[in-house]
């Protein structure tokens, strides 16, 4: 099929290993077609007992979505990338409802679309080396693959914190936010992987997972809390910047750099999406945010800031966040056409 993903059953467990070291395992469209194809086979077969999700190389599960590949797609019609965000974000509603166990190892980098493949399963291990982020701020772009959906629902605003800064969190981090499930060391995770192919899912957990650290991001919850529970970036800005915490300098430092209509739609998706029921109903409203997204001047000029030319100095318009207005925003929420469904 393709040398991108690879496949196998050992013993009623379906592997499914992301096969793009050079890339940390960044999704392209052939992936995802594999991903959705594979998943719903073995949905109904009854060989299949579970599927274990893993990535190839020594870098990290999946690092996103191959951002380059919708640049060139934002720049000529858009229609790749929606065609790609549509398979994908039906797949992440797949993974989310997936009637076996879904076991996915989230080691090393897990970022972006390596979240929607890992997040929504049943069975979310990280280890020591875990890296895991939402940082689509940082390309002009906003939070999708269902990450709202977990982001709204992490302790009160860490998952705000999350979202506006892009930056990484750790494993431990990770189980405290609501990312994950169990935590298991890095050089335990073929010993994990041997025994879920040997026997039992549960067993092999309760063996190889050990009590997290503690997570240095709930331990600063208090402050996080006090200053993003302001109605606009900017405000969050303002509180960051007043407060005597070092921490909430350095993410004012953060969000400063950020896109600011990526960062108010953010704010503004994030917080509807606490009010959704369902991840397909978050799904629904990122896809029609990503496609607005492919739209944007701030996508295109991001993803060539950060991946093509790679000069790190994005041009953003508006080019601050009091330029940016509420119509802005509005628009991103439009339906999409066709809107994703299901």
């Amino acid at each position: 099929m393709t040398d991108e993903i690879l496949t196998r059953v050992e013993n009623g467990v379906g592997i499914l290993t992301l096969n793009r070291p050079k890339a940390i395992n960044s999704l392209t469209q052939t992936m995802v077609d594999v991903l959705n194809e594979k998943l719903t086979a073995w949905a109904s077969d009854d060989a299949i007992r579970a599927v274990l999700v893993d990535g190839a190389g020594e870098r990290g599960l999946c690092a996103g979505g191959d951002v380059v590949a919708l640049y060139h797609s934002a720049r000529a019609d858009g229609s790749a990338a929606r065609k790609f965000w549509f398979d994908e974000y039906q797949m992440n509603a797949l993974i989310g409802e997936y009637p076996k166990p879904y076991i996915a190892l989230m080691d090393g980098i897990v970022m972006g679309g390596g979240v929607g493949v890992a997040g929504h399963g049943d069975v979310r291990v990280v280890t020591d080396t875990t890296k895991m982020a939402m940082p689509e701020v940082g390309i002009g772009f906003i939070p999708d693959v269902g990450g709202t959906y977990l982001l709204s629902r992490s302790p009160g605003a860490l998952g705000l914190y999350a979202a506006l800064t892009g930056s990484p969190f750790s494993g431990a981090d990770a189980i405290a936010l609501g990312f994950a499930d169990h935590f298991v060391p890095h050089d335990k995770l073929a010993e994990l992987t041997a025994d879920i192919i040997a026997g039992d899912v549960d067993a092999a957990l309760a063996k190889h997972a050990t009590t997290p650290p503690d997570s240095e991001l709930l331990a600063q919850q208090s402050w996080i809390d006090e200053c993003f529970a302001a109605d606009t970036v900017a405000d969050i800005v303002a509180n960051l910047r007043g407060h005597d915490a070092g921490p909430a300098n350095a993410a004012a430092d953060v969000i400063a750099g950020r896109s600011p209509v990526a960062l108010s739609v953010t704010l503004e998706s994030v917080r509807r999406t606490k009010k959704l029921d369902t991840l397909r109903d978050a799904l629904v409203q990122e896809y029609r945010v990503s496609c607005a997204s492919a739209r944007s001047h701030d996508f295109v000029e991001g993803i060539r800031a950060q991946l093509v030319d790679k000069d790190r100095n994005p041009k953003w318009s508006p080019a601050s966040l009091a330029e940016v207005t509420g119509d802005d925003v509005e628009s991103y929420f439009a339906p999409a056409d066709p809107d994703l469904t299901f």
